[in-house]
């Protein structure tokens, strides 16, 4: 592990500088634009932008808005913004948070409270939400006391609204849709489910934290869409997040509610700390306005002209990358993805393999199971990278027999294993000792 405890003596800013590009060089090179997922990448213009904009507001403090008005000026902005282009009007309220993680933590939070309030008889409240949704929703419901039901997906990779509406009971509160879906790069039938939460009268959230700040821009430039947020009669909530498809720094999202009067189960007060009041919108206290300014600054930045251009960018390096997929008989797309985001599978060659090979050749591509594939988010800047990704694709897929998971790579292998685990408590139990073991200070 090294160093252990503070060092005696400070190091210099030239030490420390050569310190961090020692660490880096383990690091996955994303400045080539050969990473297809963590990273959203604009172009160098707005990087340097949103490093400067964070600058200028790192040390500030949101935790209280009184002494910090800026940030709260421009935290209504953003807000605004992002409710404008998820259908939404001046009645839809929102706040910014740290992610989407914390995105659909707070909007469950909200659900359940808005539960207790309706329907106080209900004891163990529960939410449906289709098999590919993303964890954070089983987080929230681990850390907030809702019983989970998970529903099987159409053979599209689609929630199927007709087995969701077989599981509702007395105790349901919560539905869940996804725009896009993580795994597969689909939008689920929110209208459908609109109107299912409507004739049962329960609170829809729709996740659009992958789609919301893409979706509205390919639907702009020309695109076939399908209506995801406040547009949809039942939609209840809505999170996006910032720093994905608006290319800021990581740690910034938007949850929104169809009004103020949802938006108030978020909330947290209280008043008999000796130390004063203590209100929160969201579950962080203090934070950097740093992130809220970088954000603001893109909005302006670019404005809608220049995010139409990037998912346009986008979007056609998504469908140039995914029929360069198709046309290797190998290989095909799962499902029929809507914009940038989608997954490649195979019943002929082992992908886990596919994806260790074509990471040796500089090429980040994130494994998947369940079944077996590679997911790939594409950025704008893969306009311009997609013929050499398709160029190697092809001349390693011919190399990759059939194979066992003793023949593969450590990470494919991994991914093997616990996919093919039919006891999912066991796979549980080994992805948390891997991570004990990857945080041990030992």
């Amino acid at each position: 592990m090294g160093q252990k405890s503070l060092p005696l003596k400070g190091m210099t800013r030239k030490a420390i500088f050569e310190e961090f590009n020692t660490l880096k060089s383990q690091d996955a090179d994303w400045r080539k634009g050969q990473m297809f997922g963590l990273i959203y990448e604009a172009g160098q213009d707005v990087e340097d932008l949103v490093k400067a904009a964070q600058s200028e507001f790192t040390i500030t403090n949101g935790l209280n808005p009184m002494a910090f008005p800026s940030i709260v000026k421009m935290e209504n902005q953003i807000v605004s913004m992002v409710i404008s282009l998820s259908g939404g009007d001046d009645a839809v309220a929102g706040s910014v948070t740290t992610g989407g993680t914390e995105s659909i933590f707070m909007a469950m939070k909200a659900a359940r409270d808005w539960g207790r309030a309706t329907r106080p008889e209900i004891e163990q409240p529960e939410m449906i939400i289709p098999v590919t949704a993303h964890p954070a929703w089983n987080k929230a419901a681990h850390y907030l006391g809702l019983k989970v039901v998970t529903a099987p997906v159409g053979e599209d990779f689609r929630a199927d609204v007709s087995v969701m509406k077989e599981v509702i009971t007395d105790n349901t509160i919560i539905l869940g849709g996804t725009a896009v879906t993580y795994p597969h790069g689909v939008v689920d039938p929110i209208d459908e489910l609109g109107a299912l939460a409507k004739m049962h009268h329960l609170w829809l959230h729709v996740d659009a934290c992958l789609g919301g700040l893409i979706l509205p821009f390919v639907k702009r430039a020309g695109y076939d869409i399908p209506a995801y947020g406040f547009d949809v009669p039942g939609v209840s909530s809505v999170s996006a997040d910032i720093h994905k498809y608006a290319y800021t720094p990581k740690g910034i999202s938007i949850v929104m509610y169809r009004d103020v009067s949802l938006r108030q189960y978020q909330f947290f007060a209280y008043t008999d700390w000796p130390g004063g009041v203590y209100a929160t919108p969201a579950l962080s206290g203090g934070r950097s306005g740093g992130l809220i300014a970088a954000a603001w600054a893109v909005f302006h930045y670019l404005g809608e002209s220049g995010f139409i251009r990037l998912a346009r960018q986008a979007k056609e390096a998504a469908d140039k990358l995914m029929a360069g997929i198709n046309s290797i008989p190998e290989l095909y797309i799962l499902g029929n993805p809507e914009a940038t985001v989608f997954a490649m599978g195979s019943n002929q060659i082992n992908v886990f393999e596919l994806g260790a090979q074509m990471n040796d050749r500089g090429w980040h591509i994130e494994t998947q199971h369940l079944p077996p594939s590679l997911h790939m988010t594409v950025s704008p800047v893969h306009i311009e990278k997609a013929d050499g990704f398709l160029t190697d694709l092809s001349d390693v897929v011919p190399k990759i027999p059939p194979v066992d998971a003793d023949a593969l790579s450590e990470q494919a292998a991994l991914y093997a294993m616990i996919g093919t685990l039919p006891d999912r408590k066991m796979a549980r139990e080994m992805v948390l000792q891997y991570f004990n073991d990857l945080y041990s200070l030992k």
